[in-house]
């Protein structure tokens, strides 16, 4: 089978990838030299700990067995079994946590409530105060600058693999070829379009207008090295807020007798914090998903992350490096990992993984090679 995999960023690598491993042919195309969106602009978190339960941490957990078994044989993904810690203060958010623990499936997570000195036993790092934190053992982190060049790097061994930079897939033709802005036609017997955030054009022409997958942006930045190692992925008890894992009668008593306010509240804020393999944090991050979105990064944001961050680590942060903004698609559907659609015969477009994009895109990659039977 040859398949042709229009995207360069995480998603469209790992199609590209099981495709491989599966014994086809595979093109890979991308408009860019190389990919520049959500793929590169995240924290390279494999995040299991605040998925809803059922088929999303299904997903997320299959996506961790797959993550782990790519790292150790592609070490330049810098996988890491990290864990994360979320420290705690105040009785509220101890109750969010408590009800995380007494969760079905919290084993699976690997979900335990730990001591402040528990906590710092993991992660010395953390001298600031709180009253608790909860870990999360099957959370992991990769590389996102530098993991889809070392998949790519891999993927360059087999001689079924070609990759096509710069150039834009400009139309489908007939049943599974696509041309390129070059005027190159690429035919196979499958065609998958992984193409990000990039909904418009094509995409809507293909997909039609009532594509039910919106964009999301986001600012985060990055540090110069701590100084020490920060041995956990670190998130704040605003998390609790965003993510389905932590829905309960104790987060709906937080919102509504602490609910979030000022800055965080305005730009919809949690706190998620990553050390890289050079020692810098990768910090962040805020949501916004009213149109047109700005095209200016705001400083009261960054404001409020590094006093949040400061505030857990008990020490200043080291000066930021790099700022930036980003866009991703994510599903209206919250209860749809991925939107996959048929939008020609055999050609299918797999998008909308929202910021679940890094950590799932194995496991949305091999349900894609799976249902289309390769």
């Amino acid at each position: 089978m040859r398949v042709i995999v229009v995207g360069a960023g995480v998603v469209g690598t790992m199609h590209a990838w099981h495709a491989v491993e599966r014994g086809h042919e595979v093109v890979q195309i991308e408009r860019e030299t190389e990919a520049r969106g959500a793929s590169l602009r995240n924290f390279g978190q494999i995040w299991v700990s605040g998925r809803a339960g059922g088929e999303e941490l299904d997903t997320a957990l299959r996506a961790r067995e797959l993550w782990e078994d790519i790292g150790g044989r592609v070490p330049a993904l810098g996988f890491r079994p990290n864990g994360s810690l979320t420290p705690i203060r105040g009785e509220l958010e101890l109750a969010v946590a408590e009800a995380a623990v007494a969760r079905a499936d919290a084993a699976a997570r690997g979900y335990e409530l730990l001591t402040p000195d528990g906590a710092r036993a993991l992660n010395p790092a953390l001298r600031g105060e709180f009253d608790a934190a909860l870990y999360c053992g099957r959370d992991a982190a990769v590389e996102p600058r530098t993991a889809q060049v070392a998949l790519r790097a891999e993927l360059r061994k087999s001689p079924r693999y070609t990759f096509l930079p710069g150039r834009e897939v400009r139309e489908v033709t007939g049943e599974r070829a696509v041309r390129d802005d070059h005027g190159e036609v690429h035919t196979g017997d499958a065609v998958v379009l992984c193409t990000g955030a990039w909904l418009g054009g094509l995409v809507r022409e293909l997909a039609g207008p009532d594509l039910p997958v919106r964009r999301v942006r986001l600012q985060m930045m990055q540090t110069d090295p701590l100084g020490e190692p920060l041995p956990t992925s670190v998130a704040d008890a605003d998390s609790f807020r965003y993510y389905p894992a932590y829905a309960s009668p104790a987060l709906d008593e937080l919102n509504g007798r602490q609910p979030q306010a000022g800055t965080a509240a305005e730009h919809r804020m949690q706190l998620l914090m990553v050390q890289r393999a050079d020692g810098g944090l990768t910090i962040g991050d805020t949501h916004e998903y009213e149109h047109p979105f700005a095209f200016d990064t705001l400083e009261d944001p960054y404001d409020h992350l590094t006093g949040v961050a400061r505030s857990l680590l008990g020490r200043p942060l080291p000066k930021v490096r790099r700022r930036w903004a980003g866009v991703y698609a994510q599903c209206v559907d919250s209860g749809r990992v991925a939107h996959r659609q048929r939008v020609r015969n055999r050609v299918w477009l797999v998008t909308g993984p929202g910021g679940r994009g890094m950590t799932c895109s194995p496991a949305i990659a091999e349900t894609t090679a799976n249902e289309l039977g390769w």
